[in-house]
């Protein structure tokens, strides 16, 4: 699958309407400040909404929001593998279970992200959002990964590179970025099999979260098109903010300049274009109500309004474009996404449009076209209060 062709960059914004002092966090760094919640020991992570424990080749008990989510998650290198037990190369990943997995120990831990470290090239890190992202890298060399679902838990393949899993409450998709398929193996759980630089992401969601938004986004992260997700969380009146890559080759640095927008510049030292999803919520943001509300510029350009994915995407290489939709029919949730046609260097804007804050009362569907209104949509002035002063520079 290509993963050259755009990037997508999904800022989830989580807060309350209190004030807030802002905390930046970028991919590898946190201030001290975001370290004051998430607690481990020498083998586990409790954080506001992802917590697991780990084991000497394992990561075991993964819960999200109090849910376990699964049972444990191994990862060992295919050669490793093959050595092992005999099988060769050629041998289907559904065939791959009770792996023999690589030394791990839990490495470095912030109040959003918990790294852990294998014996081999391949690391793990959890992301401690609403979503509980967790990804494997494979690194330099290609590996298994099988993941055990909790007992009374259930998977099913959609694609080679998607495989869905739900565990009482939540659903969480199983997803592949790069080289590499996932499917459910002969034991009814998860098994993928990834190429050198590959990973495989999970995002699990509360039920009927995983609406037709969530699962383009899934798409657009399994065909490379989606390479990360920042998200911004108000905890103990601070904003703390991380980001989980699915890809490389891409600085991005977001910085507030006014209270009505919110300052990207984005470099890639490839040409290929970008796009760019902001997931707001209705907590976040305010005074806003209709798509219209929102203004995005590249370079200080208007990009033009998309009314689908396909046309959105249909900028890249041609014009910049944007499109608003709601994030799920349970979501308050609105993405703002962003084409950005080409690169190097990209300086992108999103903000609200001048308006009296007046309220027309009108009501429209959240499918992103023009004049809709979008439930739980607010001004770009909130968004921006909640990043002022934040300069969070992500490294993929």
């Amino acid at each position: 699958m290509n993963r050259n062709t755009t990037i997508v960059l999904a800022l989830l914004v989580a807060t309350t309407a209190l004030p807030v002092a802002v905390v930046g966090a970028g991919a590898n760094a946190a201030s001290p400040s975001q370290q004051s919640d998430g607690s481990s020991d020498a083998s586990a992570y409790a954080g506001t909404h992802v917590e697991f424990d780990t084991t000497s080749d394992a990561i075991v008990d993964y819960r999200v929001n109090g849910e376990q989510v699964f049972e444990n998650v191994t990862v060992a290198s295919q050669s490793d593998h093959h050595s092992k037990t005999g099988l060769g190369a050629n041998t289907g990943i559904d065939a791959v279970v009770n792996l023999s997995g690589l030394g791990l120990e839990l490495g470095a831990t912030t109040e959003t992200r918990a790294e852990v470290q294998t014996e081999g090239s391949a690391s793990l890190t959890a992301h401690d959002s609403e979503r509980g992202i967790l990804t494997v890298d494979a690194g330099d060399e290609a590996q298994y990964v099988e993941v055990d679902l909790v007992g009374s838990g259930s998977a099913e393949a959609k694609s080679e590179d998607r495989v869905v899993v739900n565990s009482g409450n939540r659903t969480g998709a199983f997803v592949v970025a790069g080289d590499g398929a996932v499917t459910v193996n002969s034991a009814g759980d998860v098994t993928a099999d990834l190429e050198k630089n590959a990973t495989l992401v999970f995002r699990s969601y509360t039920e009927g979260e995983r609406g037709e938004s969530a699962k383009s986004q899934e798409q657009l992260i399994a065909n490379g098109t989606a390479t990360a997700e920042v998200y911004a969380e108000q905890r103990n009146d601070e904003t703390v903010t991380d980001v989980a890559t699915y890809g490389q080759d891409i600085t991005v640095e977001t910085a507030s300049e006014s209270q009505q927008r919110l300052e990207m510049t984005v470099e890639r030292a490839k040409s290929d274009g970008t796009v760019v999803i902001a997931s707001i919520s209705e907590a976040a943001v305010s005074g806003a109500e209709r798509a219209d509300d929102i203004t995005v510029t590249v370079d200080g350009e208007a990009a033009a309004q998309a009314s689908s994915y396909g046309e959105l995407e249909g900028g890249i290489g041609e014009e910049p474009r944007y499109m608003v939709t709601q994030s799920s029919d349970a979501s308050a949730d609105a993405d703002v996404l962003v084409a950005i046609d080409h690169f190097s260097k990209r300086e992108v804007s999103i903000g609200s449009a001048d308006s009296d804050g007046s309220d027309d009362g009108s009501d429209g569907g959240a499918d992103g076209s023009s004049g809709d209104s979008v439930p739980g949509f607010g001004a770009g002035a909130a968004l921006v209060a909640l990043l002022t002063g934040t300069a969070a520079r992500i490294r993929l």
